[in-house]
């Protein structure tokens, strides 16, 4: 079907001002139009092809608001290498995300390289896809970003930001130790969300280790008790996935 170069050109420009940018292409759609189709016909593609383009820019915004460091897929989980402790069904049922609107944490324990990341930046990744915000956090980062927040007048609003999320991811607790100062800023942040947002931890050190990285006995029994209240507790113990694949590379 031909269309009219001057009425092309004041299309682009109305869907410009009216931010309807996918209705300019609307040139392909009418040459694949069908004879029996009709205009209700284009119009409805045409507003399907923008709702999913909307959809498709909202999800990239919270996927980078979220800060992930890198971007990982349920898809390409080797399940199998966790010889059912954790089983694909489980992973299908964390990832319909219904844990975060009940406000449930996850807890991963176990050495480098057993998928923990992985799995925490997937559930983040499907989150985001579902609507939900996400904020992703090093934990050692996290500590001295509320420290220096806290000495430049600016905690408040960290911790709101922290508050906000739907799930708080907090990676990689139990490689260093924090001071008393730290240990209490962070408690907060954990101890605001909850009942109230998911968190996801991931660790290589049990519970009963967890002494080693904060000074405070008291502040550890209640921290672990926020934690895994309403919680996955992941048991993922084993070899490392890393180094199997680097020694059969």
């Amino acid at each position: 079907m031909k269309t009219n170069p001057a009425n092309e050109a004041q299309i682009k420009i109305y869907a410009k001002l009216l931010r309807i940018p996918t209705f300019s292409d609307y040139d392909e759609l009418l040459n694949q139009m069908q004879p029996e189709e009709n205009f209700e016909d284009l119009l409805l593609d045409l507003m399907r092809k923008e709702v999913a383009q909307r959809q498709e820019n909202q999800n990239k915004r919270r996927v980078k608001a979220a800060g992930f460091p890198y971007h990982k897929s349920l898809d390409n989980l080797e399940v199998d290498r966790y010889k059912e402790k954790i089983t694909q069904n489980f992973i299908s049922e964390l990832s319909s995300c219904q844990f975060i609107s009940e406000r449930k944490n996850i807890i991963m324990i176990g050495p480098p390289g057993r998928g923990k990341t992985h799995i925490a930046i997937g559930l983040g990744m499907k989150a985001c896809s579902l609507g939900k915000r996400v904020c992703f956090k090093n934990v050692m980062s996290l500590s001295t970003e509320l420290a220096e927040a806290k000495g430049n007048h600016e905690l408040r609003k960290l911790e709101k930001k922290l508050q906000q999320a739907d799930l708080l991811i907090l990676d990689e607790l139990g490689y260093v130790s924090f001071d008393r100062y730290q240990s209490e800023l962070l408690f907060k942040v954990i101890s605001d969300r909850s009942e109230r947002g998911s968190i996801i931890v991931t660790t290589n050190l049990p519970f009963s280790k967890w002494a080693s990285l904060f000074e405070n006995n008291t502040l550890i029994a209640a921290l672990i008790d926020r934690l895994t209240f309403k919680s996955y507790v992941l048991d993922m113990n084993g070899e490392s996935y890393r180094l199997e694949k680097t020694l059969n590379a």
